[in-house]
């Protein structure tokens, strides 16, 4: 798996949720992304299946704010999301929890 642009990286994501891990969650992510690879996706993670859209969510459990760049690489497991997270190139809202989780639920990314 090596997607290179953001769109071909979030489509890819309904495959590789680890199940079990998201068996019993009901949440809702949503990425705001700038830059040349932008853009604004709803990542629903419901009775352990994921279901990736584009467009804005109105109330989100938790919202991740960068670089469409950055979220590439911390996907892939070049970036470190905390430390983009600490040099303010990362904003969560939310349930910082739930952003912490993300890793867990697709363990096979990066």
């Amino acid at each position: 798996m090596n997607p290179n642009t953001v769109k071909e990286f979030f489509a890819l994501l309904p495959g590789t949720l680890d199940a079990e891990a998201a068996e019993d969650l009901d949440v809702v992510y949503q990425f705001d992304l700038s830059g040349a690879q932008g853009g604004q996706y709803i990542l629903t993670i419901r009775e352990g299946a994921c279901q990736v859209t584009a467009g804005l969510h109105e109330d989100p459990h938790v919202s991740l704010s960068m670089a469409g760049e950055d979220c590439i690489k911390i996907l892939k497991g070049q970036l470190s999301g905390p430390a983009v997270a600490m040099s303010g190139r990362l904003k969560i809202s939310g349930d910082i929890g739930l952003a912490m989780q993300l890793k867990a639920l697709f363990p096979t990314l990066g």
